[in-house]
């Protein structure tokens, strides 16, 4: 019964830690989140960057542009708080 106790404290704890860390690493907005993103372009100086806003993920993306045959690079992930 002990180990059951301590599987299941384990549990929570993992659950805790993740929601916290959620919390607590992201922006605190979508506004935040698209500064930043486009603030790095400028500092990078670079032109085959770009910003762009994935709703269903709650982040802004910044990526390389290419050609339209290859598929864009992404370069990093702003990430936000939803709620």
């Amino acid at each position: 019964m002990k180990f059951i106790s301590s599987i299941f404290q384990s549990i929570i704890l993992i659950v805790i830690v993740g929601i916290l860390s959620y919390w607590l690493l992201g922006f605190h907005s979508a506004f935040e989140a698209d500064q930043m993103c486009h603030s790095t372009i400028v500092n990078l100086n670079n032109q085959k960057l770009g910003c762009d806003h994935d709703t269903e993920t709650h982040q802004w993306i910044l990526y390389e542009k290419n050609d339209d045959s290859q598929p864009a690079k992404v370069i990093k992930r702003f990430r936000y708080r939803f709620l």
